[in-house]
């Protein structure tokens, strides 16, 4: 017997039925996101806009892991693929030769034109029927629980 979205929570308080449903929601996010990009992973193309994020000096690894919520390795995994695929390139840093910043090449400029017209399509196919209000409610309660597991992250890290 399959369990419905709005059964789940007459089966499990409301606090681990939305504990699966991330879950479950991000499984089929990269799964259908991948569908809309040729070149790219899902991924790929959140690491690509988190690079938005840093509009004064580009980023290295470890400031854009930190943005993405993920291992600095997870990050490294992503960027020797797009290196590779030529859409972005890493570049020694002038003040400090330890560090190497992440640039977008004309080939990830080709990219992004390309695909505005898809990733519009993307957001109105995920964001269809739910307001702005949602959205922002929604915003919220996330930005909290990540808040959450970032303290919890840093009072772990002490206790070691």
């Amino acid at each position: 017997m399959k369990v419905k979205n709005a059964e789940v929570l007459s089966v499990m308080p409301p606090q681990y039925g939305l504990f699966g449903l991330l879950f479950a929601f991000m499984n089929r996010l990269q799964t259908v996101g991948d569908s809309f990009y040729e070149e790219i992973t899902c991924k790929q193309f959140f690491l690509l806009a988190c690079l938005n994020l840093y509009p004064d000096e580009e980023p290295t690894a470890n400031e854009l892991a930190e943005s993405m919520g993920c291992t600095r390795q997870n990050v490294k995994q992503l960027l020797d693929s797009l290196c590779k695929k030529e859409i972005l390139v890493l570049i020694q840093d002038k003040n400090d030769k330890r560090k190497q910043r992440i640039h977008r090449t004309k080939k990830c400029e080709r990219l992004a034109a390309n695909y505005t017209q898809k990733e519009q399509e993307f957001m109105q196919l995920l964001y269809t029927g739910v307001s702005e209000n949602e959205i922002l409610s929604v915003f919220k309660t996330i930005t909290k629980m990540e808040n959450n597991l970032k303290d919890y992250g840093q009072k772990s890290a002490i206790n070691f």
